[in-house]
C-alpha cells in the first residue's frame, strides 16, 4: 500500500506556493541575498516529489519526509541518490615543517634547485612516519595547494621512499601555478616540476603518483585547468614507465596540443638535464620539443623508446578477467578490436557485462556502452548491479546500503551512448572521443553492431562494412582503447537434435572482414543439453595474447554471473558482493600503511638523508 509524503519545505527555507502541483520555479534561501538579479527563481522544485535543485548554486535535495512508521524503510525514499563527492581529509599542520635544514638546501643546490624556488613551490622539512621504513624518519615534503589551501602532501627520504596523506585528495602538484596560463608543462615528479620552475617556466605541474597511468583524478581538473591550454609539454622520464604515462597523457588531453620534451643522451628526466647542462639548455629542450607527428608517418625513432622496452622485458600479456579457465586462452589489451557472436540468447550480452564488471573490479577500466538492445538503460543498469553485487535487484536480496554503493560506482565507472535519433557510428565514436578525454574509459561496447545507422546506402555491403570496422579498429588505436563489438549470425545450421550450431565469426552477416579485421574472436555459445555455456576464443591475433580455445561456464541466475569449470568440476556458485570486497582490501592496505607507534621512535641524527 502506497504510503503519503508530508513536503517539509519550511526545513530547508523554501518558500513553495501552496495548493499546487508539478513543476515550479522559486528563489534559491541558499544564495538569493547574494544573487546580483533578485528577480531569479532559481530554483527548481517538484510539489509532489519533494525534490529541488539550484541550477545556479546546487543546492538540492528532497523536501518528502515519511510518517514515522515508514522511517525505518529507505526503500520508501522517492530522492534519488546523487552522486556525492568524496569527503577528503586534509593534512595537518606540522610545526616542525616550518622551513629547510642547511642539510636539505645543500642538498637541493647539488641538483640545481635554489632556497627561492623552493620556498616560491612551497617545499618544507620534517619528520614524519615512512611505512616502509616502520618508523619515523626526515623528509622533504612536497605541500600540494589549491586556491592557496593546503590539500596533500607528498613526503621523501633521501633514500626516494614516498608517501601521500592517507585519504587526502589526489591532485596535481603545483596545480595553482597553471591556472588561466595558455600552456604548462606536466612532468612525471616534483623535482622535475621544481626544475622548471628555476628555469622561469612558473606554468609547471607534476603527476602525484608518478609513472602512474591512472589518471583518473584529472576528471576534476580538466575543465577548469586545462580545456583552455593551447600547448601542453609532457615531460615524463624515459624509462619505460615513463612512456606509458606519456601515452596516457596524450590520450587524455589530444595529440593535436601535446608537445613532447627530449631530454638527450645521458639524461632521463628534467633534473638531470638541468644538473648537466643548466638552465639554458633546459629551457631549449621545451622550445624544441617537437609537436605529435602527422598521423601515420614513422621512422623508427618515432618509437625507438617503445621498442626497446619490449626488447627488454619482452611482449607482456595482457589484462585477464579472473578466470583461470578463459584466462589462458584470452588476454586483451587497448589499442584492439573484440568482435563477439553468437546465435539468439546465448548469452552475449551477459558475457559483455561480465568482461566488463570483472575488468573494472580488477584494474578499474571504465566503460562506455552504446547498447540500444539493453534499453532501457535502467535495465541495463540492474544486471549491472547484480554482477557487482552478487545478488538479485530487488529488495529482499539487495540492503540499501550496498544499492547506494553500487549506484555510486556505476556513476563514476560506466557511460551510456543513448541518443535519440542519430545512430550513425561517427555520430557514437564523437561522444566516446568526449568520454575518453573527459572520464578516461579505456573501454566502448557497441552492443550489437546492426543498430547501428546502415550508410551503405544500398551499395556493396561489403565494402561498407570494412570501411565501419576500419573505423573502429582506428578508434581504438587512436584514443589507446579496447572496443568490442557484439555481431548477430545469420547463418544457423541446426545439428540433429535440433539445436543450434555453434557459429563462427564468417557467420556474421555480410562479410568475412569480420573475421579478417578482428584482434580477438569470440563465440559464445549456451549448450541447453548440457545447461553449460561454452565460450569459444577464435581469434587472437597476437600469440602472446592468448591462443584459441573453449572454456567452460554456468551461469548463475541469481546473479547473471558465469561461474567456471575448473579441472572438470561443477562450478561453484560466487555471491560475494565485489565491489565491497574491492573496497574492504583497499582500506586495509592504507590502514596498514597508517599504523606506527610513536612511542617507539627514537630519531637518530643519522637516519637524516639530508
Amino acid at each position: 500500500m502506497d504510503f503519503i509524503m508530508k513536503m517539509n519545505w519550511e526545513k530547508y527555507g523554501i518558500k513553495a506556493p501552496y495548493g499546487r502541483s508539478g513543476n515550479k520555479k522559486v528563489f534559491c534561501p541558499q544564495c538569493h541575498d547574494q544573487r546580483h538579479d533578485k528577480r531569479d527563481k532559481s530554483l527548481s522544485i517538484n510539489l509532489e516529489t519533494g525534490e529541488f535543485n539550484c541550477h545556479y548554486c546546487g543546492f538540492s535535495g528532497c523536501a518528502a519526509e515519511k510518517e514515522p512508521w515508514e522511517q525505518d524503510k529507505p526503500w520508501n525514499n522517492t530522492a534519488p541518490i546523487r552522486r556525492q563527492k568524496p569527503v577528503y581529509k586534509k593534512p595537518a599542520p606540522r610545526q616542525d615543517s616550518s622551513s629547510i635544514s642547511g642539510k636539505a638546501l645543500e642538498w637541493f643546490r647539488g641538483r640545481g634547485i635554489s632556497e627561492k624556488t623552493l620556498t616560491a613551490m612551497k617545499v618544507t622539512e620534517g619528520y614524519e612516519w615512512m611505512p616502509q621504513k616502520n618508523g619515523k624518519a626526515n623528509t622533504v615534503q612536497f605541500n600540494y595547494y589549491r586556491n592557496g589551501e593546503l590539500v596533500n602532501t607528498k613526503f621523501r627520504t633521501g633514500d626516494k621512499c614516498f608517501k601521500l596523506c592517507s585519504g587526502a585528495e589526489l591532485l596535481p602538484y603545483g596545480i595553482d601555478n597553471i591556472k588561466g596560463t595558455k600552456e604548462c608543462i606536466i612532468t612525471e615528479g616534483e623535482i622535475d616540476a621544481l626544475s622548471f620552475f628555476e628555469c622561469g617556466r612558473t606554468d609547471v605541474v607534476s603527476v602525484p603518483n608518478g609513472a602512474n597511468s591512472n589518471l583518473d583524478y584529472l576528471d576534476d581538473y580538466l575543465e577548469e585547468y586545462f580545456d583552455d591550454k593551447e600547448t601542453i609539454y609532457i615531460a615524463s622520464d624515459t624509462d619505460t614507465k615513463g612512456v606509458v604515462l606519456k601515452e596516457e597523457l596524450i590520450r587524455r588531453f589530444g595529440a593535436e596540443r601535446c608537445r613532447i620534451i627530449e631530454y638527450g643522451d645521458g639524461c632521463k628526466d628534467a633534473n638531470e638535464h638541468l644538473q648537466k647542462y643548466g638552465r639554458e639548455s633546459l629551457l631549449k629542450c621545451i622550445a624544441d620539443a617537437p609537436e605529435i607527428k602527422i598521423e601515420g608517418v614513422f621512422t623508427l625513432s618515432d618509437f625507438e623508446q617503445s621498442l626497446d622496452a619490449l626488447f627488454e622485458h619482452g611482449l607482456q600479456k595482457g589484462v585477464t578477467i579472473g578466470h583461470d579457465n578463459f584466462d589462458r586462452l584470452c588476454s586483451f589489451e587497448t589499442k584492439r578490436l573484440c568482435i563477439i557472436t553468437g546465435v539468439p540468447s546465448s548469452g552475449k550480452s551477459e558475457f559483455i557485462d561480465e568482461i566488463a564488471e570483472r575488468l573494472n573490479i580488477r584494474y578499474g577500466w571504465r566503460f562506455a556502452y552504446f547498447s540500444p538492445e539493453n534499453a532501457p538503460l535502467e535495465y541495463h543498469a540492474s544486471k549491472l548491479i547484480e554482477k557487482f553485487t552478487g545478488k538479485q535487484f530487488n529488495k529482499e536480496h539487495l540492503t540499501y546500503g550496498e544499492y547506494k554503493q553500487v549506484k555510486q560506482h556505476i556513476e563514476t565507472n560506466f557511460f551510456f551512448i543513448s541518443p535519440k535519433s542519430d545512430f550513425r557510428v561517427d555520430a557514437i565514436l564523437e561522444r566516446a572521443k568526449f568520454l575518453v578525454r573527459r572520464k578516461g574509459i579505456k573501454v566502448l561496447v557497441i552492443d550489437p553492431y546492426n543498430r547501428l545507422e546502415d550508410e551503405s546506402e544500398g551499395k556493396n555491403e561489403t565494402k561498407y562494412i570494412s570501411k565501419l570496422l576500419d573505423k573502429l579498429t582506428n578508434f581504438a588505436q587512436q584514443h589507446d582503447v579496447l572496443v568490442i563489438l557484439m555481431a548477430h549470425p545469420t547463418k544457423m545450421q541446426k545439428n540433429k537434435d535440433g539445436e543450434p550450431e555453434i557459429p563462427s565469426l564468417y557467420d556474421i552477416s555480410g562479410s568475412a572482414n569480420f573475421n579478417n579485421k578482428a584482434d580477438f574472436g569470440i563465440v559464445v555459445h549456451r549448450n541447453r543439453i548440457e545447461n553449460t555455456v561454452e565460450i569459444y576464443v577464435k581469434k587472437v591475433k597476437f600469440k602472446h595474447l592468448g591462443e584459441c580455445g573453449m572454456a567452460l561456464f554456468k551461469y548463475n541466475l541469481n546473479n547473471g554471473r558465469y561461474c567456471p569449470f575448473v579441472n572438470g568440476t561443477e562450478p561453484v556458485w560466487d555471491n560475494s558482493n565485489h565491489l565491497q570486497e574491492e573496497m574492504k582490501r583497499r582500506e586495509q592496505e592504507a590502514f596498514e600503511a597508517s599504523q606506527f607507534n610513536w612511542d617507539d621512535f627514537q630519531p637518530s641524527d643519522e637516519e637524516c638523508p639530508f
